[in-house]
Parts: structure tokens; sequence; C-alpha cells
């Protein structure tokens, strides 16, 4: 079996990715809500909450809790 630790680049399972996806979820969920009681200035707010997740992960992943970050702990998968 080969050694994959150095190519794989660990599917986001690391405390950034988890709040971004975390975040863009609620935002998800909240914009589907406002798009059905048809209150659009909230879908729109939802929306940049989206981007929100996704600029706090980037920032996060920055400040090392990404995928092999230097405060992240790596897990042996057998």
């Amino acid at each position: 079996m080969s050694d994959h630790s150095q190519t794989d680049p660990g599917h986001g399972n690391s405390p950034a990715a988890w709040v971004a996806v975390i975040i863009m979820l609620i935002a998800i969920a909240g914009g589907t809500f406002a798009f059905w009681f048809d209150i659009p200035w909230l879908v729109w707010s939802f929306a940049g909450l989206v981007l929100v997740g996704a600029i706090v992960g980037g920032i996060l992943a920055k400040l090392g809790y990404g995928v092999h970050g230097s405060r992240t702990t790596s897990k042996a998968h057998d």
C-alpha cells in the first residue's frame, strides 16, 4: 500500500472546514425559509452569510486550523 499522506488533501476534515460548512448550512436553511416566506432582503442577507462562511473558513485555514495546519492534530485512519 502506498503512502498518500503527502498527496492526499485530507477531504476537508478540519476545524476550518467544519466551521465554514456549519455557517453555510445555517445560511442556506435560513435563506430557504426567507424565500418561502417571501422576504427578499432576508434572502440576500443569508446569501451574504454564505460568502461570510467561505471567508471565515479561508481565514481559519490560513491561521493553521485547516488540513495539515499547524494548530490541528492529524488522526491516523486505517
